[in-house]
């Protein structure tokens, strides 16, 4: 097992050393880490794949700006053979998200605007907004303005349109993401649409970081992928993230799987036995049941050498494990990798600090309270520092960020619904710390 880690370890090292990525290692003992411990989560994780739940893994953890965890397991493209490597690309989804606030916030910084600015002095089509009632039986006009503060905090009243309400059925109408759109006719159709609720009533998650960047295009007057490239990803050597992938990478891409209802296949034969009257039983967590995927083909078609996403600021991201990492460690630096400052200090401990419900930062999710159990030993839930942040994105991949333990932890795969997982893979970080 120390072997593997070890040749995991150095492919990565030697990967991401040829294109100037990642963050340089160390023996987990010298920065208060466990090796033993590591090793463990190595055969926790293989099982998912050894049992069909999930086609491969990437996992990374990072103590006081070192790597001190790296490891591959399982298939990038299972149908093609490919295993999962150390510079595979993935679809990071609302991953990006954080990465968009990142850019709102250097603008900021640069005085464009304040946090309580309306998004109407940017967006004049965000002036005078409808919003519905709380049955959404009648439509009214809002008595705030949404604010950058709102859309950052996902409090606007915007929404992704998933459910089965009024407002949902005008989102799909609307058709936000047609194929051929920009951020601005995004911007158009959405405030053609009322909003679900006043503007920082209360959390939905939904569209407002898409919204925030075109906020970004606008006010830096050039595009958002333009700016996010140029300002951010260039000066933190972000080499692999991108709204596309380019011919030369597209072997790289990792597939995207989804279990199949009931874990089979379509076209599968198979099917349960049931006696009359009774209900379907499934017990979760069954892992002598052999579960199965199906790839799921959502990719736009290559055009002009390149597979193109949307370049919404919400969730289209491309990226890898090195990028990403070095991302997270410019933030739990304070804004600052390497030399190069994205951020001020003051304004990334504003970012990780809760504006909203006392657990939503400006792009994150905060830990503000851990509560112990009665014995007041072992606390609940989350094993996180209160005052760490993280985000997820729906293909799987998540981050965390805990700025009290120095500790970056990354898992990045290509499936939905892999929650036990994460908290798999977070338990095992936090049992190996040994200071």
């Amino acid at each position: 097992m120390k072997i593997l880690t070890c040749a995991s370890l150095l492919l990565f090292f030697v990967t991401t050393l040829a294109s100037g990525q990642g963050l340089p290692m160390v023996v987990p003992e010298e920065v208060g880490v466990s090796t033993e411990r590591l090793e463990r989560i190595r055969p926790v994780m293989q099982g998912y794949v050894d049992h069909g739940r999930i086609a491969g893994f990437l996992t990374v953890v990072a103590r006081r700006g070192k790597i001190v965890h790296f490891e591959t397991i399982g298939m990038r493209d299972v149908e093609n053979k490919k295993p999962m490597e150390a510079d595979t690309l993935f679809r990071i989804h609302s991953m990006s998200k954080p990465i968009t606030s990142v850019a709102v916030m250097m603008l900021y910084e640069e005085g464009h605007f304040q946090l309580d600015t309306p998004v109407s002095e940017f967006i004049p089509e965000f002036k005078n907004m409808k919003v519905y009632n709380a049955d959404q039986t009648e439509i009214l006009d809002a008595k705030k303005e949404v604010t950058i503060k709102h859309l950052l905090t996902h409090t606007a009243g915007l929404t992704y349109g998933w459910g089965s309400e009024p407002v949902d059925k005008r989102y799909r109408e609307a058709k936000i993401f047609k194929r051929g759109a920009t951020l601005a006719d995004m911007a158009k159709k959405l405030t053609a649409i009322p909003l679900v609720h006043e503007p920082g009533e209360r959390w939905t998650y939904g569209l407002s970081t898409d919204v925030l960047g075109y906020l970004v295009e606008v006010v830096s007057e050039m595009p958002f992928e333009e700016f996010l490239q140029t300002r951010l990803f260039k000066p933190l050597g972000m080499v692999d993230t991108a709204f596309s992938v380019p011919l030369e990478k597209l072997d790289r891409f990792a597939a995207l799987y989804q279990l199949h209802k009931e874990g089979r296949m379509k076209g599968d034969k198979e099917k349960e036995k049931k006696t009359a009257g009774a209900k379907e039983k499934r017990v979760e967590g069954d892992k002598d049941r052999k579960m199965r995927l199906e790839r799921v083909e959502k990719d736009p078609p290559l055009k002009n050498g390149e597979v193109r996403f949307f370049p919404g600021g919400g969730g289209k991201l491309v990226s890898t494990a090195p990028d990403y990492m070095r991302f997270c460690q410019m933030l739990l630096n304070g804004g600052e990798l390497n030399g190069v400052r994205i951020l001020k200090k003051k304004t990334v401990e504003l970012m990780r600090s809760p504006h909203h419900d006392t657990w939503f930062g400006l792009g994150f999710a905060i830990v503000t309270d851990k509560k112990v159990s009665t014995d007041d030993k072992e606390p609940k839930g989350t094993p996180e520092s209160t005052g760490s942040y993280s985000w997820g994105g729906a293909a799987g991949t998540i981050f965390w960020i805990d700025p009290e333990k120095e500790l970056i932890g990354l898992l990045m795969t290509q499936i939905s619904d892999v929650s036990s997982s994460h908290d798999q893979f977070k338990k095992l970080t936090y049992q190996a710390l040994s200071e």
